[in-house]
């Protein structure tokens, strides 16, 4: 319900004891004043396909990189800013909820006040749904007192997330002029700020005086480039796994169980050498009376596997042709009908189901674990029939962590990391962005210490 979102919430005395820790600043972010440097023009990551980048951003791209300084460096050219006037800004969560999101809201709301304390921060309600029907919560202390340092994105929301459509982006458009947000603020992943980059082209093209700023908050930690050293979030959740799987391998230990999981990994080999794999480990281990292991998987390997790839994408390419669900297996190529015929039914439906809006399938649907500890089942069984495995019989349990880690408890450094990309929000909305259309907020040397990072606005 839309009247839950903002509303003070019910906290355990770990979470009230987290909302007391203050985040630590860089010394270039502390103080009212915002000194400010514009370096080189920005360009891709992959040079190769700058030209064609220019051209679809022919308004926001190359724009200068801005750096915030600490006090006591003498740049000769830097820009000092000591009056703000008051600003409106809205601010959605825009893609999955990762640790870390409310602590950008509540630095956002800080460095705002600090500044001027006629600013406005508008939250909108229910994600980028919100967005495009104008419902926003202004965010106050108040709103803030049970959120600080505390994870999900219960305080605003989220629905879909994207902003891509004619529809959704002139929605958006109408949303932040009938508004009169001098920023909007997108917290997302990949997709979240590639629709932010769009938005902002757009926003440029229609004159409209609303900076766009995005965001990296992602649990995946696939937004990196030579910008953005990690996203928001990815610290807590490699941290909350591993302790997650420290704990089944610890069962499997106990209980001698195989045990199929979640993790990092890269393999191109088919379905068939994965599983041979698998089942060549277990019988090793079983030689040396070790009847117990953890295989953990990515949640992307089934899309990296490449006779299950082709497959996804001939039916994405059903699907962009309007054929209906039911009669897709029908119209697949023969090779594609015989390994899909080949798959398990409860596979068969879950790469049936509707692509994401970037149009890839829905990964985190896709029981993955499940088909492999099936396939490995009936090799090892038909081993035990002919003799060449000895061991017990194999027993699989599969686990997801898909969402366990999601709405944790941010981890200290995320929690720093997330607040601490406050300023570039209220300076780039005035001086600092009068010559660029919007940015991306970026911090650097992440691994040293708070006195270190260095601060920027990745304008573009």
């Amino acid at each position: 319900m839309d009247s839950d979102f903002g509303i003070p919430r019910q906290l355990s005395d770990l979470q009230k004891q987290r909302t007391l820790y203050q985040p630590e600043l860089p010394p270039c972010l502390q103080g009212t004043a915002v000194r400010v440097e514009f370096g080189d023009a920005t360009t891709t990551a992959d040079f190769s396909g700058a030209n064609m980048i220019s051209r679809l951003f022919p308004s926001t791209y190359g724009q200068p990189l801005a750096h915030f300084l600490r006090p006591k460096v003498v740049v000769p050219d830097a820009q000092i800013i000591t009056e703000l006037h008051a600003i409106r800004v809205g601010l959605v969560f825009c893609g999955r909820q990762s640790p870390g999101g409310h602590n950008v809201v509540w630095g956002l709301h800080d460095a705002l006040k600090m500044h001027n304390t006629s600013s406005v921060l508008l939250g909108f309600i229910g994600g980028t749904e919100g967005l495009f029907a104008q419902k926003t919560l202004e965010i106050t202390d108040e709103v803030l007192s049970t959120y600080k340092n505390q994870g999900g994105y219960d305080m605003l929301g989220r629905t879909k997330d994207q902003i891509r459509t004619t529809e959704q982006v002139n929605a958006a458009l109408a949303s932040c002029m009938a508004l009169k947000l001098d920023g909007l603020v997108i917290i997302g992943g990949v997709t979240s700020n590639t629709d932010a980059a769009q938005l902002a082209e757009t926003f440029a093209d229609a004159k409209c005086t609303t900076k766009v700023v995005g965001v990296p908050v992602t649990l995946n930690g696939d937004l990196r480039n030579q910008f953005v050293e990690t996203s928001v979030g990815f610290d807590t959740i490699c941290k909350v796994n591993s302790q997650l799987i420290s704990n089944v391998c610890t069962d499997a230990l106990s209980a001698e169980k195989v045990i199929l999981g979640e993790e990092v990994a890269a393999s191109k080999l088919t379905l068939f050498d994965i599983t041979k794999q698998i089942c060549d480990a277990i019988q090793a281990r079983a030689e040396q009376d070790k009847f117990h292991g953890v295989v953990l998987l990515p949640e992307g390997l089934i899309e990296s596997i490449p006779e299950i790839y082709a497959l996804l994408q001939e039916i994405n390419s059903l699907y962009k042709q309007g054929v209906s669900v039911d009669k897709i297996s029908s119209q697949l190529s023969p090779w594609a009908s015989a390994l899909f015929e080949f798959l398990p039914s409860f596979i068969k439906r879950e790469l049936l189901l509707n692509p994401e809006s970037d149009d890839s399938a829905q990964l985190s649907q896709i029981e993955t674990e499940k088909l492999l500890a099936q396939l490995v089942e009936t090799e090892m069984n038909k081993r035990m029939k002919e003799g060449t495995y000895k061991g017990k019989k194999f027993n699989a349990i599969c686990h997801f962590f898909g969402y366990q880690a999601r709405g944790s408890l941010p981890s200290k450094f995320d929690c720093d990391y997330a607040y601490v990309r406050k300023i570039v929000k209220p300076g780039c909305s005035q001086e600092v962005l009068k010559a660029a259309l919007s940015a991306m907020a970026s911090v650097t040397d992440v691994l040293s210490v708070i006195s270190a990072p260095s601060f920027g606005g990745h304008t573009y």
